[in-house]
């Protein structure tokens, strides 16, 4: 029943925005605290950003700081990452994760495409 599904990656030029969602269900979502992951073939899972349960406090990697910002909807059980000025080396399979204690849950991610 847990699932995070995540949604609107796709092909943009540099220097474009692109939102990502991620659409959770099956737990208390409220209570968790989401983050977005990011891989790219050959390379290390890179934590992006981070939201506390409520929303209070965010925290970002220093490569999308000032250019990514992540939000959540606790009404709607979403969780977004609003992407600007889009750099080639943002190229990777963009990952939803859930986290409280010892429970983690992560969705199957949405490809984001940075290109010419």
């Amino acid at each position: 029943q847990v699932q995070l599904v995540e949604s609107g990656g796709g092909l943009v030029q540099p220097g474009g925005s692109l939102r990502l969602s991620c659409a959770a269900s099956g737990f208390n979502v409220r209570l968790y605290a989401m983050s977005w992951y990011r891989q790219a073939p050959g390379k290390e899972r890179e934590l992006v950003a981070t939201i506390t349960n409520t929303g209070g406090s965010t925290n970002y990697a220093d490569s999308v700081k000032g250019r990514f910002t992540i939000s959540r909807n606790n009404v709607m059980d979403t969780v977004y990452l609003q992407m600007t000025a889009l750099k080639p080396e943002d190229t990777a399979l963009y990952v939803c994760n859930a986290r409280l204690s010892g429970n983690s849950y992560w969705g199957r991610g949405t490809q984001v495409t940075i290109s010419s």
